[in-house]
């Protein structure tokens, strides 16, 4: 019997089942998984992923931020925000600047068409939020937040 066939000694199913209905982690990727299907369904016709909208978002202020530290604000690590930069770049909905205090650096602005497009999609997002938050019962979003920002 070749190893490809040799049967592999498995978990017993308890110890499945107990990570499976317990494990935190699990819970909350496969909860994220689902809200960033809903949300990019009701941002797509922007032209926008949830995740680019939440990136717009944390630009939106009077003096653009560097990437450096933009990246952990929203859980992604450099590389995966270069990446999500690019396309709104292309479109002219953000620039990426040289840092004037580090050359090294670059920072990110929303420009004046990303704002309008935010204008639009945050109408979008206020009410899908409302129908998710409908969905709850009554201070449970306010609990879930609660819970989340002492996990992260």
């Amino acid at each position: 019997m070749s190893d490809a066939t040799r049967p592999v000694p498995l978990l017993p199913p308890e110890t499945v089942h107990l990570i499976r209905d317990t494990c935190l982690c699990l819970g909350v990727q496969r909860a994220a998984r689902k809200l960033a299907r809903r949300f990019d369904a009701a941002l797509r016709p922007f032209g926008l992923t949830n995740g680019q909208f939440s990136l717009m978002v944390a630009l939106n202020q009077p003096a653009p931020p560097p990437m450096g530290r933009l990246a952990p604000f929203l859980g992604m690590d450099p590389s995966t925000l270069t990446a999500a930069v690019k396309p709104l770049a292309r479109r002219g909905l953000l620039v990426v600047e040289p840092d004037p205090d580090d050359r090294r650096s670059r920072r990110l602005r929303i420009t004046a068409e990303g704002v309008a497009l935010l204008e639009q999609a945050v109408e979008v997002w206020r009410a899908e939020h409302a129908a998710l938050e409908q969905g709850l019962d009554p201070g449970q979003g306010d609990a879930l937040r609660q819970g989340l920002e002492r996990l992260g």
